[in-house]
């Protein structure tokens, strides 16, 4: 028998106690023995819940019992998670997770710790909720050079957007939708501000580099606070969806990784993705373009990664379950934002004349956009890759009035 403890008897904590019990014989026959669930911690006792006899607020009763030796963390946050967790693999035993902001800002050190004690730290769900991404990067992908990773990687900012496109609200009204439905929570700025995505990108960026640890801290982020009705109108007209991607690209001239919103054309796979899922595009030198798609939080599904995960645990016992072990570069892993390539649409007031935007974008590709609302002049700029980022940051000093600025995917 595998004994294993929970860490957080929240949305998900609660899924993976369900999730094992509702598939304990299909575990066991899997794994070769049964999978159950001994303790379950959390500061806070449930006595109306099935799994109550298992609830404790002692933490001596998860980290002193040699019997339990999978720990699984879905407390969050990157405080108590982070003591928790050092102190589960100091003691030998392997730790799942779902926490994306522990595994971003501490995974190098965990995994060392882990190696160290010969267990695992293994975090499948901490990206694409219930979506497989982190195991096929690992394995399935492992003779690609993963050349590009794009995807829809929160499902509040998503929701938000579709209602914004399919409904007309603008972004207060379908903020306040996402928090009445429980998709956003009362303080939503990891979602909106785009936090939640570049802790995302940096895992599944570290992943594609091999290891080499990309700081989620150091990345581009925009968020969706400043996108606005006029904004889903210049879409609709340009017959695409905006979207808020997390993107890392590996080229010849460098690597990048950062998050913003894009008009992604509706004939894209990615456009496919709206309300609460998520949609992740990897492209391999030899693979080509793949698709991973599905519901990217939810408790039965994000639980499903995180109890895959524990049998992964399972069946690799006394080795260390990852193939890639992650390590902090004595050189920079990403070039600089300012040498990416990028395409917009920029929104400018009529009164801004074309030769003041020839000005401020010498020698750079600039065409009129199909739609303009009243009072505006709309143009594409570097749609034939001949715009970076700095030279885009330069030619916006040129003007104190912008309407708006969307990048193209």
């Amino acid at each position: 028998m595998k004994n294993i403890a929970i860490l957080g008897f929240g949305v998900v904590g609660c899924g993976v106690a369900e999730v094992i019990a509702m598939n304990k014989d299909r575990i066991a026959k899997r794994v070769g023995e049964e999978v159950r669930v001994k303790k379950i911690l959390d500061i806070h006792e449930f006595p109306d819940s099935p799994f109550a006899d298992l609830i404790t607020t002692n933490k001596d009763e998860v980290f002193g019992d040699s019997e339990i030796s999978i720990v699984v963390e879905t407390i969050g946050g990157a405080r108590i998670a982070y003591e928790y967790t050092k102190q589960a693999l100091s003691s030998g035993k392997t730790v799942v997770t779902s926490n994306k902001e522990l595994v971003s800002t501490h995974g190098v050190e965990l995994m060392q710790i882990a190696k160290a004690n010969n267990c695992s730290y293994i975090f499948e769900a901490s990206v694409g909720g219930g979506i497989p991404i982190i195991r096929p990067l690992h394995r399935c992908l492992a003779a690609n050079k993963v050349e590009r990773i794009a995807g829809i990687v929160n499902g509040t900012t998503n929701y938000i957007l579709t209602q914004m496109a399919e409904c007309g609200s603008d972004f207060e009204k379908a903020l306040k939708e996402a928090q009445s439905k429980g998709y956003a929570e009362a303080n939503p700025s990891a979602d909106v501000d785009g936090i939640d995505a570049q802790r995302k990108i940096a895992i599944l960026s570290t992943i594609a580099l091999d290891g080499a640890y990309v700081d989620p801290t150091k990345l581009f982020t925009v968020g969706i606070t400043n996108i606005t009705t006029k904004d889903m109108e210049y879409a609709k007209e340009m017959n695409a969806s905006i979207k808020l991607l997390a993107v890392f690209e590996n080229k010849e001239d460098g690597a990048f990784a950062y998050v913003a919103p894009h008009l992604v054309s509706k004939s894209h796979p990615l456009a496919c993705a709206n309300d609460v899922f998520n949609a992740i595009m990897v492209t391999g030198n030899a693979l080509g373009d793949a698709m991973f798609y599905g519901q990217g939080a939810g408790k039965l599904a994000t639980a499903s990664a995180v109890v895959g995960d524990v049998m992964d645990a399972a069946l690799h016992q006394d080795k260390d379950a990852h193939i890639t072990e992650w390590f902090v570069s004595d050189k920079p892993v990403l070039s600089p934002i300012e040498n990416h390539v990028v395409s917009v649409l920029l929104r400018l007031p009529d009164s801004v004349s074309d030769e003041a935007i020839s000005e401020a974008f010498p020698e750079i590709s600039c065409q009129p956009c199909v739609y303009e609302a009243e009072g505006e002049k709309a143009v594409i700029l570097g749609k034939d890759g001949d715009m970076t980022e700095a030279q885009l940051a330069i030619g916006l000093e040129n003007f104190d009035n912008v309407i708006s600025m969307i990048r193209i995917f």
